[in-house]
């Protein structure tokens, strides 16, 4: 199945959000640390309600720590300066859909050690949408290319 990861996610509301999300498409969620906030789950669930023991949640100390648990998955960066339209890539069923935080994105490391570069066109002179509803835009496409919605 599909996952979401976030890179150092620096708003806690749009974690919890996320973790709505995963929960209500059936993805698992990855948070790759550190956080811009204390990771708090009972703030935290403030956000993502009673969705946040309806899926698992990956907490990675950090980028290599990810990266060594996620056992050969294709990463797949969410980005303004990727190098193909979303609705033009092919996704596959076992993906990690990974966003960079809110304030800088991914350092350039990233950029260059994942499989992917995808980038959701836009008008021009916008910088970029909210990262839980780019995410919702690019898993829905996930989902209807790989017919992984759930019953």
């Amino acid at each position: 199945m599909v996952s979401i990861a976030m890179y150092q996610p620096d708003i806690p509301q749009n974690l919890g959000a996320m973790i709505r999300l995963s929960a209500c498409m059936g993805a698992d969620l990855h948070v790759i640390e550190p956080t811009s906030f204390p990771y708090d789950e009972r703030k935290i669930r403030q956000s993502a309600m009673d969705y946040m023991g309806k899926i698992s949640i990956h907490r990675h100390a950090s980028w290599n720590a990810f990266k060594d648990g996620i056992k050969n998955r294709r990463i797949v960066l969410m980005t303004t300066k990727g190098a193909c339209s979303y609705p033009d890539f092919e996704f596959r069923s076992d993906d990690i859909l990974l966003a960079g935080s809110e304030s800088a994105g991914v350092p350039e490391n990233v950029h260059n050690e994942v499989d992917a570069r995808i980038v959701i066109p836009m008008q021009n002179g916008l910088r970029s949408l909210n990262i839980v509803n780019a995410t919702s835009m690019i898993l829905g496409e996930v989902l209807r290319q790989t017919d992984g919605f759930a019953a």
